[in-house]
């Protein structure tokens, strides 16, 4: 049988799922199995699975063959390679998306970036109902094809735009959620929401189920606006998510502050906080205070790797001197959750990119050394921002949807060593289309 037939009942046999997605009753049923060296380097867990209805219904250790009905059910021989469940991607921003052709930021500075929207969305006037549509749709569809399954984006939310911005978010949030959940974050300056109209601003957030965020700077009102933001989200039952330390000042210590208010406010909602470069420029004792506070304060952190990477330390003519990303193994280890997502794409921060979280992945590993061992990480592209956005099926579990991808790939070498542009992508059992969408579809907008 092929993957495109497939019947409400079949098994996936001879796979490899990484350990940490396993339920440990299941995996110590392999105990006795002998390993070869890449499983248990890469920590991964040999077996057969299970799929009725859309969801999985078995796991078994791959020494256990013989117990599946092999004559009576059809069969997918997924030949070692690796399966994890789709992917979820904690910060995007949709709604800048796919305009580097008609924008692009030419020196790649930070504030040629800026200078770069600020012309696209307000001085040119291109954002119009239209084009945010298209545009936002198109990283939608390809994100769809890479196996992801939810997304976050950050909205722009300047007062002469957030209302159609708004209504298209809306509009697409509905018309996809069979394939992907969507969930959107306010992007302001924190001093907004001490106005009375930033006030009204969260009601709108509040009326579009969305989380309250903005942009935090070293200011001087910086207490005095989070506390202020605190209120307004806790009076909304909203959860917050901010950009925090996009720079490489030692001196900026935003995340410290967001994680102060946090526990001065004893706030209960969930908070990410995205970037947090600075940490990593920061003498030890001063980072290891910090982590320790966003640790109590449950906050949790998501890195981008790829636009850090491109806009941190760009000096015209001089090679950058450090790789832009926050202190992810560090966090890690003290027991904050970690999560890697794609930030920008083909934008004026960041002119590559393809909604593709296994992209995400395989650069984080190299640029962060998240490799041998890699323990758990892959978790960071998955179920960890799930976790975060307050989803809960997002996993390999037993009773879970067959949201799946199948990866040729039989080890973690191999996976981040091609673009595995052949995955197969399973939604509720079913094997999705994952051709990608033509550029040419936005040639017009640009």
């Amino acid at each position: 049988m092929t993957a495109n037939s497939l019947p409400a009942h079949y098994w996936i046999v001879n796979a490899r799922i990484p350990n940490c997605f396993i339920d440990r009753s299941i995996r110590e049923q392999n105990l006795d199995l002998p390993l070869t060296p890449t499983l248990e380097r890469d920590q991964l867990f040999p077996c057969h699975l299970e799929i009725q209805h859309g969801k999985i219904t078995g796991i078994l250790p791959s020494v256990r063959i013989s117990e599946i009905p092999t004559e009576s059910l059809p069969i997918i021989d997924g030949k070692q390679g690796m399966i994890t469940p789709c992917f979820a991607d904690l910060h995007t921003h949709l709604d800048k998306g796919h305009t580097w052709e008609r924008n692009p930021n030419l020196d790649g500075t930070f504030q040629g970036a800026l200078k770069g929207i600020y012309r696209d969305c307000t001085e040119q006037g291109n954002w119009s109902y239209d084009d945010l549509y298209r545009r936002m749709e198109f990283g939608l569809k390809c994100s769809y094809a890479h196996g992801t399954k939810a997304i976050r984006t950050h909205l722009d939310c300047p007062p002469h735009q957030f209302q159609t911005t708004f209504q298209v978010f809306r509009e697409l949030r509905e018309k996809w959620k069979e394939k992907i959940t969507l969930q959107a974050v306010s992007l302001v300056q924190l001093s907004y929401f001490d106005t009375k109209e930033g006030e009204q601003f969260a009601d709108a957030i509040a009326d579009l189920g969305g989380i309250m965020g903005g942009i935090a700077h070293m200011i001087p009102e910086l207490d005095h606006y989070l506390d202020r933001i605190l209120t307004l989200a806790t009076e909304r039952h909203l959860n917050l998510d901010f950009h925090a330390d996009e720079n490489n000042d030692p001196s900026s210590r935003t995340l410290h502050r967001i994680a102060e208010a946090s526990l001065r406010h004893n706030f209960a909602a969930q908070i990410v906080c995205g970037h947090c470069c600075s940490l990593a420029v920061q003498d030890q004792e001063t980072a290891l205070e910090t982590i320790a506070l966003v640790k109590d304060a449950r906050v949790g952190i998501v890195s981008l790797p790829m636009c850090n990477l491109y806009l941190q330390d760009r000096v015209a003519e001089r090679t950058p001197r450090w790789r832009g990303v926050t202190l992810v193994r560090e966090l890690d280890a003290a027991g904050v959750s970690v999560a890697l997502s794609s930030d920008n794409c083909r934008d004026p921060f960041y002119g590559f990119g393809d909604h593709d979280l296994l992209q995400v992945f395989s650069m984080g590993t190299k640029i962060s050394h998240l490799d041998t061992p890699y323990d758990n990480w892959i978790e960071s592209v998955t179920s960890r921002p799930a976790a975060l956005m307050g989803l809960d099926e997002v996993g390999l579990g037993i009773g879970q949807p067959a949201d799946l991808v199948l990866f040729k790939a039989r080890c973690y070498s191999e996976l981040l060593s091609r673009p595995q542009n052949d995955r197969l992508v399973l939604r509720n059992g079913i094997a999705i289309d994952t051709t990608l969408p033509d550029y040419a579809e936005l040639d017009d907008l640009l």
